[in-house]
């Protein structure tokens, strides 16, 4: 599409107020910046117009930053000019400064031209106000704009008169009974049901002030656990000093059963996690978290067998309060002041790189230079291979992501147009000036690659393998895919419920070249950057990761390097 093509689509993303405000806005500059040797009456009125269509819109919530700049230049022309609508002047005199007029009116155009370049990223997405209403009236609501606005919906597949009819008499239980713990675990339970990352209670301070949360998962025995791929349930964490730990239960240990139940049921019925399991590696890696939570106090029989033992033990183990201590111990959590990017040989000869967030940080502003610099100091040691590290990478910044990418690609490739809700046609739109086109940078590298996922490499933090798939001498490395929560959050759907609830949701979509959703999970909870090569979870690996603390992934990115030609 051409400039001229793009300029004009970015009115998408205005509202009719905003439109009128960049018109009258316009028109008074111009009028304003030329000599003008007819006088209108009626023109002098015109930002006592502007004014109050601005009054209008901060009245009807309006805002954005799109709005505030529109707001500012129109109390400027109203203050610059309403002397003329009490003290006409009638005769057309030749300004003593016309040139300084005339310039500083075409500046007052530059920040209209602002608005209009970023329009999409900033546009007016406004908070609904639901909290005054019932339980049920509110999700009714929140339910009827998500079925509009969430960019997900068809790709996910979501029947939201369906999910209208589940959810619904569960929430006017809740008003009838004034349960307000009820009320808590159901929105929570529908926001969940979308399998998206980036869905969130804004508010919810699970480890700090939850009494739901203490009261039904609070409880720790000690021991954390993961399922294998071919189905056992095995202590991948265990405190020391804890209940489990005291009875015998040994790291790596076999659990059979849990609280009365074959193990196998016990971990698919558990529900509980601190944010949505957009993937199946997702979902099962935090099942085993949550598993072995409990409320505090209560008795669990468990059955258990230790490595190399044949004999089934059962034991039955107290829980207490850990004030969560599995469930941190298991949760990598940014720290910002790590650096984002890190660099070294190692001793067998490939370089590898850890990105730990994609966004600059005190120590590092240009994240992106770092890496250049990083490569071209392996170019000079001559390395032979590259393993780039995101596990646990949270995201950041799509921009850095493809400025990155630029070191790996010796011609443009394409990486993402970026798709919102429009207001204005009432569907989603692709915002131009959002499409990001990956350029090619010095120093290039095109040697052999391998890129290390897990399941928490999530938001930004997936496009560089999302990129890098499929590329020549490239292979994605990983237990699992990653998050698959690559969705856009650059003005999000906010959303105030009942009991001072604030939901959010991600406002945007990452399409590929062929203008088809990516990286973000499918109603099957499939999606993210899939491995080329997926490691086995099974009896070996487990044993080499857990119990001998190796670094299963870096080892089979290094054979991925080696079985390169």
């Amino acid at each position: 599409m051409s400039y001229f093509g793009d300029v004009i689509q970015s009115f998408r993303w205005f509202t009719m107020y905003d439109l009128i405000l960049l018109a009258i806005n316009m028109i008074i500059l111009i009028w304003y910046a030329v000599p003008i040797q007819r006088y209108m009456r009626w023109f002098d009125f015109m930002p006592s117009l502007s004014l109050l269509v601005a009054i209008a819109s901060v009245l009807s919530g309006d805002t954005s930053l799109l709005a505030i700049v529109l707001y500012v230049l129109t109390a400027i022309l109203f203050l610059c000019t309403f002397k003329k609508i009490y003290k006409p002047i009638y005769r057309i005199a030749v300004p003593k400064h016309r040139i300084v007029r005339a310039v500083l009116c075409l500046a007052g155009v530059i920040p209209l031209i602002f608005v209009w370049m970023i329009a999409g990223e900033v546009r007016f997405n406004p908070v609904s106000h639901f909290s005054e209403m019932s339980y049920s009236q509110a999700f009714v609501q929140l339910n009827e704009r998500l079925s509009k606005e969430y960019p997900f919906g068809d790709w996910k597949k979501i029947d939201w008169n369906e999910m209208e009819n589940k959810y619904e008499p569960l929430f006017v239980k809740a008003e009838q009974e004034k349960n307000k713990d009820l009320y808590y675990k159901t929105l929570r339970t529908y926001l969940f049901s979308l399998r998206d990352g980036h869905v969130k209670i804004m508010n919810e301070q699970l480890y700090e002030d939850n009494p739901v949360f203490k009261q039904e998962v609070g409880g720790s025995v000690g021991i954390s656990t993961i399922q294998l791929d071919q189905g056992k349930v095995y202590v991948n964490l265990l405190v020391a000093g804890s209940p489990a730990d005291k009875s015998g239960i040994q790291l790596g240990a076999e659990i059979l059963s849990w609280d009365g139940r074959d193990v196998q049921e016990a971990y698919r019925s558990t529900y509980w996690s601190e944010s949505p399991m957009a993937t199946e590696g997702d979902q099962l890696i935090n099942q085993g978290r949550f598993m072995t939570r409990t409320a505090i106090d209560k008795d669990i029989e468990v059955a258990y067998k230790n490595k190399g033992d044949h004999e089934i033990k059962k034991v039955t183990l107290r829980a207490y309060d850990d004030q969560f201590e599995t469930l941190k111990k298991t949760k990598v959590k940014l720290v910002k002041t790590d650096a984002p990017v890190e660099g070294k040989v190692l001793s067998n000869g490939y370089g590898y790189v850890k990105i730990r967030y994609l966004l600059p940080s005190e120590s590092m502003a240009h994240p992106d230079k770092v890496l250049g610099d990083i490569l071209k100091g392996f170019q000079e040691k001559q390395i032979k291979g590259l393993i780039i590290d995101v596990r646990d990478n949270p995201g950041g910044s799509d921009d850095l992501v493809a400025a990155m990418a630029g070191y790996f690609v010796n011609k443009p490739k394409f990486y993402e147009y970026v798709s919102y809700y429009s207001r204005m046609t009432g569907k989603f739109e692709i915002n131009t000036s959002e499409t990001r086109t990956i350029q090619p940078a010095e120093p290039y590298y095109g040697g052999k690659l391998a890129i290390i996922i897990n399941q928490r490499t999530g938001s930004s933090g997936e496009g560089l393998p999302i990129l890098a798939k499929g590329l020549p001498n490239v292979q994605i490395v990983g237990f699992t895919s990653t998050n698959g929560s690559f969705g856009v959050v650059s003005n999000p759907i906010q959303v105030e419920m009942p009991e001072g609830y604030v939901v959010q949701f991600p406002d945007g979509r990452s399409l590929n070249a062929d203008k088809a959703i990516q990286g973000d999970s499918d109603d099957q909870g499939k999606g993210g950057a899939i491995p080329d090569i997926r490691i086995p979870l099974n009896e070996q690996t487990f044993e080499q990761k857990v119990v001998q603390g190796q670094d299963v992934e870096l080892n089979y990115a290094i054979q991925a390097l080696e079985n390169m030609k």
